[in-house]
């Protein structure tokens, strides 16, 4: 008995040594919840699983306009409203069942039939056994927020109608050039283009175009406004033009991390109108007029040619008259003086006549280099030798890129270079009647520089006489009236431009022009 006994005080003694494990709730009052749920803001609803209602605090009363002593015992569905769908109360009771919170929006209706929105949460109390006996109800109006929110939304919805149904280009784009928003119009841009962003492409030829006067950033509060862009889809397609115009405005970061530190985001508003018909008949009316100024162009340069033709072939015998008076004037008395007085006086009449020739030679007027688009002078080009073309069943194979980079020079001296070069090679092919008679045309951006093209189908120059092409009165053409200065011409052309201009030694038929103007190339003033 005593060892049992022992055993026993032993375990009696354990048992009453051990202490139950406490939390920190046990060291507070019991009123405290009572105060703490009293005093919240949020409306605070205790009921039994039949929605009967057991307590209410202040803030549910502030709320609902009904006093804790109108409200006890009344079931719940004293503040429910008509407007709230039966299924939803379904949907909520079904979760409740199955002892899941809730979290929903009602309609519910104040003291004095006011009908206001309330987001309500109900959290299922379990007793002892884990079985729901009780049914908390936290709810809050959100009538005025939910107010603002569709309020919100409306704007929204209408601007974005606005803007879709805009007949203009329209895109927003942040601060890294991506677009975020953009409308009806832009997308159809992005299919008729066959480009991913139209906005892109508009940027990098602002870019291109403008250099370091093109407005990029935040801290550009004005934007740009009217900068032309075009777009070659090159082959039977006809370029298409765009006014662009953007604006740059700065919005406040909605995130949470910038709450209390505002972080403000740049965005772009890309707008664009096509002005491709506009610009079509100007072209229209400008190429007549380009027409006759052109004629007059190559009426100067017909009298050009022939003046400083007549100079050169007259200035090597006048060099022999000039060498043969030198020599006999150092001979002195030893030479014949007539005819020492008739070297002189043909050396001194021939000096004035050469003179007064290049008196004659007409002066090219004046132009300013300004920024010029290449597939447009190419064009021009092009439809200037249209009727050639056409008589003679050319075929034109156009490929330029679809955006070029603006190149600063003289319209009119480029474009006569290009069509230079594109007679010569016209003149090449119409004396070849066995072959197809193509001419190919291609542009692309190399290296900061625009390269262009030019192929035919033409019998070619000799190899031999490649170093020999660009001497002035050099003609590989049999004519009389080509006197050899249109490609001393090209070349001095390319020479202003700081360009490059070669003919490919390894094209297999025809002639192969490859020329490269440097985008940004120095002053041509």
């Amino acid at each position: 008995m005593a060892h049992n006994e022992q055993k026993t005080v032993g375990y009696s003694t354990a048992k009453t040594s051990v202490k139950p494990e406490s939390s920190a709730t046990d060291a507070l009052p019991p009123w405290l919840f009572a105060k703490v749920v009293e005093q919240l803001t949020t409306a605070v609803c205790l009921t039994d699983t039949a929605a009967n209602i057991l307590y209410v605090n202040q803030a549910f009363t502030d709320v609902t306009g009904y006093p804790a002593a109108e409200v006890i015992g009344r079931n719940t569905a004293m503040l429910s409203d008509r407007c709230t769908p039966a299924k939803v109360y379904e949907q909520m009771w079904r979760q409740l069942k199955h002892g899941h919170p809730w979290t929903g929006l009602l309609v519910n209706r104040r003291r004095r039939e006011m009908v206001y929105l309330a987001e309500l949460t109900v959290i299922p109390v379990r007793d002892e056994r884990t079985e729901t006996a009780y049914f908390l109800g936290i709810h809050r109006d959100v009538t005025a927020m939910h107010h603002l929110e569709q309020q919100v939304h409306y704007q929204k919805a209408l601007i974005e109608s606005m803007v879709d149904a805009a007949p203009a280009i329209i895109a927003l784009l942040d601060e890294n050039g991506r677009v975020i928003l953009d409308n009806h119009e832009y997308k159809k841009l992005v299919g008729d283009l066959r480009v991913r962003e139209p906005a892109a492409e508009f940027l990098r030829a602002l870019r291109e175009t403008l250099g370091e006067s093109f407005p990029w950033g935040g801290h550009e509060e004005h934007g740009f406004r009217d900068k032309e862009v075009s777009f070659d889809p090159g082959g039977k397609g006809q370029p298409r033009w765009f006014s662009c115009s953007g604006v740059w405005f700065r919005e406040r970061d909605s995130s949470a991390a910038s709450f209390f530190k505002p972080v403000r985001q740049t965005y772009l508003l890309l707008m664009a109108n096509e002005i491709t018909a506009l610009k079509r008949q100007q072209e229209a009316v400008g190429m007549n007029a380009m027409r006759a100024l052109l004629a007059e162009q190559e009426r100067v340069r017909s009298m050009r040619e022939a003046l400083q033709a007549a100079i050169f072939q007259m200035q090597g015998p006048l060099n022999l008259i000039t060498a043969a008076h030198e020599l006999l004037e150092r001979r002195g008395a030893q030479a014949d003086p007539a005819l020492r007085h008739a070297l002189r006086q043909a050396t001194t009449t021939g000096q004035a006549a050469l003179e007064r020739l290049r008196d004659l030679v007409p002066q090219m007027p004046p132009e300013a280099a300004a920024p010029v688009n290449i597939n447009q002078l190419l064009r021009e080009a092009l439809e200037l030798c249209k009727q050639r073309l056409l008589a003679g069943g050319m075929i034109v194979d156009w490929k330029p890129a679809p955006m070029l980079p603006a190149v600063t020079a003289r319209a009119s001296r480029l474009r006569g270079m290009f069509k230079q070069l594109i007679d010569n090679a016209l003149d090449a092919m119409e004396g070849n009647r066995q072959q197809p008679r193509e001419l190919r045309i291609a542009t692309a951006v190399e290296d900061q520089s625009v390269s262009v093209v030019i192929e035919d189908s033409g019998p070619g120059i000799p190899p031999e006489l490649h170093w020999r092409i660009f001497e002035p009165f050099f003609t590989t053409k049999r004519s009389t009236t080509h006197v050899g200065l249109g490609l001393a011409m090209v070349q001095e052309v390319v020479n202003e431009q700081r360009g490059v201009i070669s003919l490919d030694p390894d094209h297999p038929a025809g002639c192969r022009w490859r020329v490269s103007l440097p985008v940004k190339g120095d002053d041509l003033s």
